[in-house]
């Protein structure tokens, strides 16, 4: 009898172990968003596979476009082929080749691929109601009109077939509707047997790790449950874009088999950084409380909440009615990167502000920081709002808002160790660990990194420069000590210094250029009296705009500003924008317009309003690079520099005007091309 029992047990547990999970308790990793909308270029297979060794430091999963070839340039989201042979992995993002390969790489480095997976609907191959036939591996997969749901696009389709001698299901869809594709019905056997067969080829043949389900209120929750439960994904997560409650109601209906995105985690992160009230992140979006708050079924679900703060759905796109985060990007990221959950960080958020996203994810993993970890609230009002979180390995407090700059935490335990526009990481003491300031990457002109020993023990930092592990005999400096780095590629290597040992080494590589070897486009021009600033945004900006003021505005007075004019492209694929002042200033409080006054003291640069650079110190035609550096200024010998010829001896001033002689007060001038301190 106990022998049975005890097989009885072990065939228990190995059912469990062998089913699916959802997502993962525990879990700590950190997902990258890797497209972003009509993001063609930068989504690119091979363009992805590049960046893997860079990715890998940290994120543990990248949710990539739907792969399958839609039958022209597309998104992925009006999916025609599902399986393999021929062109049917031949995307609009590459070929099948480069999808297998890019995932390969992800694996070899540790990054699990996520598939995004659309079955709510499906393209047509040449009417209302055919779809392709596929054969994969010597099986025949075809959906037939018969697993189209019975009230699809509203009647439309019924109405159609009814005259073209086509039938539908009997069965009507069991979620939302949505015109334009055919809405499959899961009740359907062949839907279902299509459906498997699917998901195990993304992640047995193709090597995904996951699914992140489009739409999946357009179905009920219970085929989404069995579904994983016949494919075992290591991670399903699915967009189920509504209240709290309908989501974790749809948790629910899948048997926890699937996470779903946090939608009202980032509608509070919106609320507080688009208003400027700060305190609204510890609020309810009307009447909704985010899947990881406290306040919602006391944070039971955190473990299936993946949290956001923007994606291709809610980012400003032309033409398209969307609901973007208008500024504070990097405020909003070190609250995302900083809570419970499991984030997921969009793509152009990445690329605008990779080293500050960088640092925040080292200081989250450095901590410990897991999806099902509690927080406790320390201070909320509109200005600021601060947060400490448990981590397996140290508490963080995280700071954001208006005066984040200059909060002081309560008590001698917290050692700040990191800080930016609007925001602030700070660690406890007991984490007893080295820590540097600045994220490993490509730094423009003096980089001064900042060491500290995140310690309650009388202890030293012990470093090097050349790639080697610290020991007790290596260079010792005090807590707090800035160190400046050469032009060039440093490994720098920082270790805690306690009692003769070496603990808790942290590694950052730095390639550090010179400004002086940037020249500022030929076509960067200024003409005479003109107010402007030149701004060089990423390649993923789709149209700049630009916010100048001092005590009055210069620029509409209504946020984010007037749009700048696109003057070139940079060999790197970075644009390159301009900004000149109509004459108009605006009172900042009633917009009315007022009498013009001086010049601006600060300007500001965004994605349309989406992410954008910290507050600049405005100076008349600057050229601004996509950090927010001021790389130099544009000057009329811009102009005359294409023309120069080598007999022009005449001076001038670094506003382009020619001075009668050589000058005879100090200052930089230019001669022949060339900038000349007298």
């Amino acid at each position: 009898m106990m022998k049975k029992i005890y097989t009885t047990l072990i065939v228990l547990v190995a059912t469990l172990t062998a089913s699916a999970q959802g997502w993962p308790a525990n879990y700590g990793g950190v997902m990258l968003q890797g497209f972003y909308w009509d993001g063609y270029d930068d989504a690119q297979w091979t363009v992805l596979e590049s960046q893997a060794d860079e990715l890998s430091q940290y994120f543990k999963l990248v949710w990539i476009p739907q792969s399958g070839n839609c039958g022209g340039k597309s998104m992925g989201y009006d999916d025609l082929y599902w399986f393999p042979g021929g062109n049917n992995y031949n995307s609009s993002f590459g070929t099948e080749a480069e999808l297998r390969s890019m995932i390969k790489t992800f694996k070899s480095k540790g990054i699990g691929t996520i598939a995004d997976v659309v079955i709510n609907h499906r393209r047509n191959v040449s009417n209302w109601v055919d779809f392709p036939k596929e054969t994969y591996k010597d099986v025949t997969y075809q959906l037939k009109s018969t697993d189209i749901a019975s009230n699809d696009d509203g009647g439309a389709t019924k109405t159609w077939a009814n005259s073209n001698g086509y039938s539908l299901s009997s069965n009507a869809d069991t979620g939302e509707g949505w015109d334009g594709m055919r809405d499959l019905d899961h009740k359907s056997t062949n839907v279902q047997t299509n459906v498997k067969a699917y998901l195990k080829m993304l992640l047995e043949d193709l090597g995904y790790v996951g699914f992140r389900y489009d739409m999946v209120k357009g179905y009920a929750g219970s085929y989404t449950k069995i579904y994983n439960e016949d494919a075992k994904p290591q991670f399903s997560v699915g967009e189920c874009w509504d209240g709290t409650t309908t989501i974790k109601n749809w948790i629910d209906a899948t048997g926890k088999t699937s996470a779903a995105f946090d939608f009202q985690f980032r509608y509070t992160v919106r609320n507080a950084a688009n208003n400027g009230q700060w305190n609204r992140l510890a609020q309810a979006n009307e009447g909704n409380y985010p899947l990881i708050s406290n306040n919602y079924n006391s944070g039971s679900y955190k473990q299936y909440a993946v949290t956001f703060v923007e994606n291709h759905d809610t980012e400003k796109r032309p033409n398209a009615a969307q609901d973007p985060l208008k500024k504070d990007t990097l405020a909003a990221n070190a609250y995302l990167l900083a809570m419970p959950g499991t984030p997921c960080v969009f793509m152009t958020h990445w690329q605008d502000c990779k080293q500050d996203i960088k640092s925040m994810i080292d200081v989250r993993y450095l901590a410990g920081i897991q999806n099902t970890g509690s927080y406790t609230q320390v201070t909320s009002n509109t200005n600021v709002y601060a947060v400490s979180i448990e981590g397996t390995k140290s508490k963080l407090l995280c700071v954001v808002g208006k005066t984040a700059g200059s909060y002081t935490p309560s008590g001698s335990s917290w050692v700040k160790v990191l800080s930016g526009y609007h925001y602030a990481y700070y660690l406890d003491k007991a984490a007893n660990t080295a820590w540097i300031s600045h994220a490993s990457g490509s730094y423009e002109g003096t980089l001064k990194v900042l060491l500290s020993a995140v310690t309650s023990n009388d202890a030293k930092l012990v470093y090097t420069t050349d790639g080697s592990n610290p020991t007790s005999g290596s260079k010792q400096v005090a807590s707090g000590t800035e160190i400046t780095f050469p032009k060039g590629t440093t490994t720098l290597k920082v270790g805690l210094l306690i009692g003769g040992t070496v603990s808790s080494i942290q590694t950052r590589t730095y390639t550090v250029t010179d400004p002086e070897e940037f020249t500022i486009p030929s076509f960067c021009k200024v003409s005479d009296g003109e107010m402007c600033a030149f701004f060089e945004s990423p390649a993923s900006w789709t149209k700049a705009t630009c916010w100048a003021w001092s005590t009055i505005n210069f620029t509409g007075g209504n946020w984010p500003g007037v749009e700048c004019s696109q003057v070139g492209t940079l060999d790197n694929g970075n644009k390159v924008w301009k900004w000149t002042w109509d004459g108009k200033c605006y009172n900042s409080d009633t917009k009315k317009q007022v009498t013009p006054s001086g010049k601006p003291t600060g300007i500001i640069f965004s994605n349309n309003g989406s992410s954008q650079t910290d507050d600049l110190a405005f100076e008349n035609a600057a050229y601004y690079n996509k950090s927010g550096q001021k790389m130099g200024i544009v000057t009329g010998i811009n102009v005359i520099r294409a023309d120069v010829k080598a007999k022009d001896t005449y001076w001038y001033d670094l506003r382009g005007r020619r001075l009668t002689g050589e000058p005879t007060t100090k200052g930089i001038y230019i001669y022949q091309g060339k900038k000349i301190l007298k």
